[in-house]
């Protein structure tokens, strides 16, 4: 067996592992949520007739050990239950809502990708000149505002102002092209600005604990060109913290920037799981947070991968 596969068989059975102990865990915080879901997803319809049957078809009237394992072997079959709320089913309702997030996360990350590897590269090579002074107070504005304020700022400039974009809603890729543009242009910019911010000062850290190894000093006494360089033995070798700083912040755009998504009413996981646990909608909790346990992971092992092939050291370690 290559030491590459044996390094992605590890780690996906770590990834095996931490995924049981999320379900875990999920289950049991939401038990000790304080109120009672049935009662607040029957509301005016509320009977002790109906009470006992939503209850009794919900599986809560039986033992937690019972809940537990009969959640456990559904969710193994992907069925994560059905929503207290709206009553349909918990799979369907995120695979509705997922599209969403996947184009917000991506777009914004895009956007952060290309603003934090030119700005970033280009301060940690101009380290004490004006450009870099410029670059950093930049950056710390944008890691300083809140992502809730710059989308209004957003929406004020070139909605209210401009008129050239709508200030909030959503449109499906496939359907609609073109309004999924104009819809994602706002909040795409949102998360991509906040990140780009919070990734610029990493990729300059990185760039510059690299820069100031033995073995560049020795390539530029060697007198390689200095593109040659930046692009063979200093990016390439801070890939690593680059790719670090890439996965944690797709991974929590993943997991739902909860206020962006409320600023432009965007259909996504993130919106959703606060909608349920203010409704108390204990299937729909788990099931988004596990989803969103499932993303996160998926990353990781993603990145991992991506380590062991930028650093072929990686695999051994």
């Amino acid at each position: 067996m290559s030491p590459l596969l044996r390094f992605l068989l590890r780690r996906l059975l770590y990834s095996l592992i931490v995924m049981f102990g999320v379900l875990i865990l999920v289950f049991a915080l939401v038990q000790v949520v304080p109120g009672d879901p049935v009662r607040i997803a029957l509301g005016t319809r509320y009977t002790p007739e109906a009470y006992d049957a939503l209850r009794s078809a919900s599986g809560l009237d039986r033992p937690l050990l019972q809940q537990f394992f009969g959640y456990l072997g559904s969710a193994l079959r992907g069925d994560l239950g059905v929503s207290f709320r709206n009553g349909e089913p918990v799979t369907l309702t995120l695979m509705e809502r997922l599209p969403a997030t996947m184009s917000l996360a991506l777009v914004g990350i895009v956007i952060a990708l290309l603003i934090a590897i030119p700005a970033g590269l280009w301060s940690a090579l101009h380290e004490g000149r004006l450009s870099d002074g410029i670059i950093r107070v930049t950056s710390q504005f944008g890691v300083s505002v809140p992502d809730f304020w710059m989308g209004i700022l957003l929406i004020g400039l070139f909605s209210t102002t401009l008129g050239w974009l709508p200030t909030s809603g959503y449109r499906p890729l496939f359907e609609d092209p073109t309004g999924w543009l104009r819809h994602i242009v706002l909040p795409g910019l949102t998360v991509g600005l906040v990140a780009g911010a919070i990734m610029t000062r990493y990729v300059r850290s990185a760039v510059l604990d690299v820069a100031s190894m033995g073995y560049v000093r020795t390539a530029r006494s060697k007198g390689l060109a200095p593109t040659t360089v930046t692009s063979r033995h200093i990016m390439r070798n801070a890939l690593v913290p680059i790719l670090t700083i890439t996965g944690i912040q797709l991974a929590t755009i993943l997991g739902g920037v909860i206020v962006v998504e409320v600023v432009f009413a965007w259909p996504g996981l993130g919106r959703l799981v606060f909608n349920a646990v203010a409704a108390r909608d204990y299937p729909l909790i788990q099931g988004a947070v596990l989803l969103i346990a499932a993303l996160f992971l998926l990353i990781n092992l993603i990145v991992d991968v991506l380590y062991a092939i930028v650093d072929p050291r990686i695999r051994l370690s």
